[in-house]
């Protein structure tokens, strides 16, 4: 059995895609702030037949992300999958933002995915076979009020491309995902801030985007669980947007 692990893995597109992860196969480690946070999304594997285990991580913190991959290899064993979700969002206009909200963006998605993929990478290389997937954002093409995350987003991008050419040679492939428009308690929390009804922010959404649906989590989780899978072994370095034809 493979080992995957999902940062923020406690709600979201991470909870979904550790649960489409376990459905494929795999024993997934749930990886979220505290272990508390992956509870629910563990229960849900493990309910359904899957092997799952909640670990509590900050994934900026390099010691918090040595001890989480040494229980990860010690009570699952060593990883061959690593999907870096965990992410933050700190919006506010540029002359408005403050340095804190800055760096807790980028400690979050760019740091953290370097920590993580630099701990993953040392099983994957031994095993002479592993698949990263980053996740990037539609925002990386720049949106307004986003200054920090969408730099973060593109940085990822960068990072993506440059994994999958260091990588390559030992068989571990390095994509990213974009995904446009998700539901999710991070954009509800959006539609909040700028004050509108979740409901009419989505219908809005919905309406600029050609599909004419917002999109879930189970999207992006399907497009992760192809990127990982045996059949996506010559595809690195790509950059996937599942946005429902959307660009921004």
């Amino acid at each position: 059995m493979r080992i995957a692990v999902v940062t923020g893995a406690g709600r979201g597109i991470g909870a979904a895609t550790a649960a489409r992860l376990a459905s494929d196969g795999f024993a997934v480690a749930v990886v979220d702030l505290t272990e508390e946070n992956g509870a629910e999304t563990v229960a849900a594997i493990t309910d359904k037949g899957g092997r799952a285990l909640a670990v509590g991580a900050d994934v900026s913190n390099e010691e918090s992300v040595a001890a989480a991959f040494e229980k990860i290899s010690s009570e699952l064993g060593a990883p061959s999958v690593l999907v870096n979700n965990a992410g933050v969002l700190r919006d506010n206009l540029l002359f408005k933002m403050s340095v804190d909200d800055w760096d807790t963006v980028m400690s979050v998605h760019l740091r953290g995915a370097f920590l993580c993929s630099r701990a993953a990478q040392k099983f994957m290389v031994e095993q002479k076979y592993g698949r990263i997937v980053n996740l990037s954002s539609t925002s990386a093409l720049g949106n307004r009020g986003q200054v920090n995350y969408s730099a973060a987003k593109a940085g990822l991008q960068g990072f993506t491309r440059t994994l999958a050419m260091e990588l390559g040679p030992f068989g571990v492939t390095a994509n990213a995902v974009a995904p446009g428009f998700i539901v999710t308690e991070m954009t509800a929390a959006t539609a909040a801030r700028v004050g509108v009804d979740f409901e009419e922010f989505q219908a809005a959404r919905a309406a600029e985007t050609p599909v004419r649906r917002v999109g879930y989590p189970e999207d992006i989780a399907h497009a992760i669980s192809y990127l990982v899978s045996e059949g996506a072994g010559f595809v690195t370095g790509q950059v996937i947007y599942v946005s429902g034809g959307s660009r921004g």
